[in-house]
């Protein structure tokens, strides 16, 4: 395994998804404030073979995963997307900031319209001031169990990581695979009202792993030397699914979280909500021969089904003697529902201060509801969902729609009326015991395009609670365009007087996906310093497609750095 390096550019990894990387001089020109990273992405069919089963799925040029991009903090990146799909597409670059640069966020029907079959579109894009992991993904449908791909934020020339350089860098991508086309699942899910099938395995680098049938010949594996650090961007790009992730008999080093570097911890265990990302330092000190690392499911909503396989990638230490033919050693992973186990991690959780500052005194103080909900339906093909219902999702009691005449950034960029309206509840409409026992009134939410204004510069707190109409749950709320600081969570329903004197606002954890704790609550702080609509929805793609979203219209400021950048002439048309 080859480390990774900023200077060089991905190409295909063999042995399945090993990275070889050429100079970078072929692709990347001069930039006075960074380099600029050309890249062509194809959206294609490819056929590929899992679980001793074959199938068509979307990849991006081929590639399961798609490729790694690897670029430096202040870097522009130019993406021109070819779709020679069946579908429409998007792709998003899941917490890149996109200062002023909206039209590149990529969620479809929000910043944009999709990119139909044979058309193209270019994304341009600077990274400013992040570092670390971050990922890419469609955000169209359901393509992205299949297209999505790490994206590594190296430190700008001249610069350090806040940590002694490892040995080795190697994205840890964790998937879910359907043996089902999943856009025919998705459309089940959507015609039937009921939850959708869970997947037929977990993948590391798009491998199940030996535990799997027909899967061994293709595990991923990791070899280093004894006394190597290793880096592992750890990203859980799984639809559906929080994962838990260990490596047996071998504790992780934290050093960061969703692209910014937080004060680092050991640990057996880490939690991934879909979205985030971790990065964490691996030392090989332990006795040379093979060691399984392991993903399975973190699930919370009661009498839910979920995958409960496992899935695996090994670490070799190149000096063992055991030779490359032993079985690994198995680690031991949490019970699916251990929430014990996810809270000590994520308490420790702590950032390293940086030039952002928590806000202290709030403009703009929100309170969201987060959950599932139902639909009332006539009893038939349509209505499968509990007791004689479809399933629904929403904040504050709206279900999120999203518009097919042109993209909520479109319409507000150019004063089209008749697509969305400005009145999302900035609190909930009725409050209710929001993690007891919930009136059957609260069960079924409304339905619109509802969105909430915010001016340039305001300080921003949100409270997100969950709540258990269908069940408490546990889910990852993502941010677009900004990252933020999360000040607080707990368990049961919020109370500003006793919680809010508990906020960390010295080194809170600082994220662009949170995952709000089952049965509980998160409250997060940000500036809205980024102009342009920002989508705020449930990572787990089924919530989204029910309606677990609303957006955010950040106002211009003033002059130009504070001004969304004018529309792309290649934007693509609805």
């Amino acid at each position: 395994m080859e480390a990774l390096s900023p200077l060089s550019t991905t190409k295909p990894w063999s042995s399945g998804f090993l990275l070889a990387f050429l100079a970078i001089l072929a692709t990347v020109a001069s930039h006075p404030n960074g380099d600029i990273h050309y890249h062509e992405f194809v959206v294609q069919a490819k056929s590929v073979t899992r679980l001793c089963s074959t199938h068509s799925i979307i990849t991006v040029n081929g590639q399961f995963p798609g490729p790694t991009l690897a670029v430096r903090n202040g870097d522009t990146l130019v993406i021109r997307v070819l779709n020679r799909a069946r579908y429409n597409v998007t792709l998003h670059w899941h917490g890149v900031r996109q200062m002023r640069t909206p039209w590149a966020d990529g969620p479809e029907y929000v910043t944009q319209c999709p990119i139909q079959p044979g058309g193209t579109y270019t994304y341009r894009f600077t990274i400013e001031n992040q570092e670390g992991t971050l990922w890419w993904h469609a955000h169209s449908r359901w393509l992205r169990a299949t297209v999505y791909g790490a994206l590594v934020i190296f430190p700008k020339q001249g610069f350090a990581y806040p940590f002694a350089k490892p040995k080795l860098d190697v994205p840890i991508i964790l998937g879910e695979w359907w043996k089902r086309d999943i856009i025919s699942v998705m459309r089940q899910a959507l015609f039937t009202g009921a939850a959708p099938n869970v997947s037929d395995a977990y993948t590391i680098n798009g491998q199940p792993g030996d535990l799997y049938r027909c899967s061994n010949r293709g595990t991923f594996k990791v070899y280093a030397n004894s006394g190597d650090t290793v880096l592992l961007r750890v990203i859980n790009a799984a639809l559906n699914q929080q994962l838990f992730f260990t490596i047996a008999n071998h504790q992780l080093t934290v050093v960061g979280a969703d692209a910014s570097y937080h004060k680092p911890f050991s640990t057996r265990v880490i939690m991934l909500g879909p979205g985030q990302t971790t990065d964490v330092l691996l030392n090989a000190n332990q006795r040379a021969g093979r060691y399984y690392m392991a993903a399975r499911a973190y699930a919370t909503a009661r009498g839910a089904p979920f995958d409960n396989t496992t899935t695996t990638a090994i670490l070799e230490y190149r000096n063992s003697r055991t030779g490359s033919f032993s079985r690994p050693i198995l680690p031991q992973l949490p019970a699916f529902n251990d929430t014990a186990t996810t809270t000590a991690f994520t308490s420790q959780l702590r950032s390293i201060p940086s030039n952002y500052k928590v806000p202290t005194q709030i403009d703009d103080s929100l309170f969201f509801t987060v959950g599932l909900g139902f639909v009332n339906c006539n009893p038939g093909p349509t209505c499968q969902g509990p007791n004689n219902t479809r399933f629904a999702a929403s904040m504050n009691n709206v279900s999120f729609v999203l518009p097919r005449r042109t993209s909520l950034l479109q319409a507000y960029y150019q004063n089209i009326p008749g697509i969305y309206t400005l009145d999302f509840p900035p609190v909930p409409p009725v409050q209710f015991n929001y993690t007891g026992t919930v009136p059957r009134s609260q069960w079924q939410p409304v339905f619109g395009t509802k969105l909430y204004k915010l001016k340039f510069g305001a300080n921003v707190q949100i409270v997100l609670q969950d709540t258990g109409i269908f069940s408490t749950e546990d889910h990852p709320i993502h941010l677009h365009g900004y990252h933020f600081f999360v000040v607080g969570q707990g368990f049961g329903n919020f109370n500003p007087q006793t919680d809010t004197g508990n906020f960390n606002l010295v080194d809170p954890p600082s994220r662009n996906t949170i995952d709000v704790p089952v049965g509980g609550w998160a409250v997060i702080r940000f500036v809205a310093d980024n102009p342009g609509v920002w989508l705020f929805h449930c990572h787990i793609d089924s919530h989204l497609a029910w309606g677990l979203a609303m957006s955010f219209i950040v106002e211009n400021g003033r002059g130009e750095l504070q001004t969304v950048e004018p529309p792309p002439a290649d934007l693509p048309r609805c």
